[in-house]
């Protein structure tokens, strides 16, 4: 069966498969292709974005920015349901479009079964549910999700929908936002707000130099290390120099004496992992307690303070990212930005950019043809 017969003669696709007639050229496309995986948003996922103010609001003028949200759910390879394991996988899709993504080999989302449910996950922590699995067609498989995908936003928008006030402020002040949004293939260690009150009494006498220096400390440049592609005791290089050792204890990851309370949040340039603790160039050593709750902080007579420093003009978040249930009910604790009140399934995440679009133009304009 073709893809286009596979569309037309299910009914719970309609909606898709109006929006790929609406973009040019994009049904010839995908009706020559082999070997791929389509996550196919059903009609309800598609109505309950359109539904958004946020998506209203969007000129819906822009066909390029429909491809690329199409393309983002298009993964290349062919991934029937039982591929799917309990260790994430990150699959590459069909998005290389460098407007919305700065990954070598183009865009993933995380594929990983938990319980009976096999989900994707895909930026600010939205996650889709696989409904119908295994839809064949000529060029490989489809599957029906509830929810539509959320293309990686760049990094200083995600910290900022994340509600991690503390790194989005220092990125900032230090004048980084422009150098970590267009690197390409990053990996980023975001300490949460609470990491930034823990040491809070050292935060005041930074001179923009060293918080530049200590930033960059936080960044591999060149290598998108999701969760499933650390191993213990790797040394990494960051990008301000020096290196960044790898620990795995009992399943808990840590990056020097810093624990990754919350891995793979998706960026357009590669992976956000939220971290509890800031990390200390001058202290590269500081290694982690496996066995305490809270990790000892990287700065040698830092005090902690209520504020969360640098967090003056960072928008506050207004929307919650996800909705997340599944990843909320197995890390209940984790938060984004931790010392805000936000946690990882009400940190915020109106549509932000991507790249040069927000998330809800990707889909404003596919109403063109969907409500047609």
């Amino acid at each position: 069966m073709s893809l286009a017969d596979l569309l037309a003669s299910t009914e719970s696709l309609s909606s898709l498969a109006a929006a790929v007639r609406g973009v040019p050229g994009l049904a010839e496309t995908l009706g020559s292709a082999t070997n791929i995986t389509i996550l196919a948003p059903s009609n309800e996922a598609f109505q309950t974005f359109m539904e958004t103010p946020s998506a209203r609001a969007v000129d819906p003028n822009d066909s390029t920015a429909i491809q690329a949200l199409l393309q983002y759910h298009i993964i290349n390879g062919t991934y029937p349901a039982s591929a799917v394991m309990e260790t994430p996988a990150f699959l590459p899709t069909m998005l290389n479009n460098s407007a919305y993504a700065n990954v070598t080999g183009g865009q993933v989302v995380e594929a990983v079964r938990q319980g009976e449910n096999v989900v994707f996950y895909s930026g600010l922590l939205s996650n889709a549910s696989v409904t119908t699995a295994d839809q064949n067609f000529t060029g490989g498989v489809v599957h029906v999700i509830d929810t539509v995908l959320t293309v990686p936003q760049n990094v200083s928008s995600t910290a900022v929908a994340a509600g991690l006030s503390g790194i989005a402020g220092a990125l900032t002040r230090a004048e980084l936002v422009d150098t970590v949004d267009s690197l390409s293939d990053v990996t980023i260690f975001a300490p949460n707000n609470s990491a930034f009150q823990a040491i809070g009494s050292a935060l005041p006498n930074l001179t923009m130099t060293q918080l530049a220096d200590i930033l960059q400390y936080h960044v591999i440049n060149g290598t998108v290390a999701y969760s499933s592609t650390i191993e213990n005791e790797m040394s990494v290089p960051a990008l301000g120099g020096g290196d960044l050792k790898i620990t795995i204890s009992d399943g808990d990851v840590f990056v020097n004496s810093a624990k990754v309370l919350i891995p793979d949040v998706l960026v357009a340039n590669g992976v956000v992992h939220v971290i509890d603790n800031v990390l200390n160039p001058n202290n590269s050593m500081a290694m982690p307690d496996p066995t305490a709750s809270v990790q000892t902080p990287a700065f040698s007579g830092a005090t902690s303070m209520e504020d969360v420093g640098f967090t003056s003009g960072v928008p506050t978040p207004t929307s919650p990212i996800g909705p997340n249930p599944t990843r909320a009910e197995e890390e209940p604790s984790a938060t984004m930005g931790g010392g805000a009140e936000e946690t990882a399934a009400q940190g915020a995440a109106r549509p932000l950019m991507t790249g040069a679009m927000g998330a809800a133009a990707l889909f404003a304009g596919a109403g063109v043809w969907i409500n047609a």
